[in-house]
């Protein structure tokens, strides 16, 4: 009985080793997706902006953050969602673009913080204006434990859908927002744009020497184990 364990002992360490190399591949593999995502997302938001998609194109993980160039006239309307930037906390302003074709693209506009939230303290400019930004993706639902509540003027996720919707859009609606860049001739104004992160965790090579470490205490342990035994069964 105690061999039996001895031997049920070798084979766990042994399959232990098999996992945690497995493990160490996968976050391998994940290093490489993240270096490309983190290459592709440098390219897009330093490129020459273009024309945003049609509202009836899907759009999809591979085109979040490119630039985009917009031009058409504020409606005057806009949605504050709940954030927090490096100005502290307060408020994203969203209003819609309607651009020359019909099209409505709701507009980051930036940040404010509570004491400007009043609308005539931010208000969109009025008549054609055209501006540059990030396509960025909706985000459904709300915020961590914390849905979105239009009836009652609560928002913590920027849902293109439900902000539409809320704001009583007509016509075709982009499936996606805009965060508006920093303009550098009005680098204080309100709403404050060009806040967006742009910061993607990469700590996978540490995660995958980790897995191999571990994998390499396995293997040891295992041949430790099985050098053991055979000794024991020596006459």
């Amino acid at each position: 009985m105690i061999r039996a364990a001895r031997l049920a002992l070798i084979v766990a360490t042994a399959l232990a080793s098999v996992g945690f190399l497995a493990l160490a591949v996968w976050q391998f593999q994940r290093l490489g997706w993240k270096e490309d995502l983190i290459a592709r997302v440098e390219r897009q938001v330093h490129a020459e902006p273009v024309s945003p998609p049609a509202a009836s194109v899907s759009v999809s993980k591979a085109d979040e953050y490119r630039r985009l160039r917009l031009r058409g006239r504020f409606e005057p309307r806009e949605v504050l969602v709940q954030a927090t930037t490096e100005l502290g906390g307060g408020h994203w302003v969203l209003a819609p673009l309607r651009l020359d074709d019909g099209t409505a693209v709701l507009i980051n506009r930036g940040f404010v913080p509570p004491e400007q939230r009043a609308p005539e303290q931010h208000s969109a400019p009025a008549g054609p204006v055209e501006l540059t930004g990030l396509l960025r993706l909706t985000e459904t639902g709300g915020g961590p434990l914390r849905k979105n509540v239009p009836a009652e003027g609560r928002w913590y996720s920027r849902d293109v859908a439900g902000i539409a919707t809320e704001l009583g859009l007509t016509g075709p609606v982009a499936p996606f927002f805009v965060d508006e860049s920093a303009d550098p001739a009005q680098p204080r104004r309100w709403p404050r744009p060009g806040l967006t992160v742009i910061r993607f965790a990469n700590n996978h090579a540490v995660y995958a020497i980790t897995w191999l470490a571990l994998a390499a205490m396995s293997a040891a342990a295992a041949i430790y184990l099985l050098r053991e035994e055979r000794r024991r069964s020596l006459p």
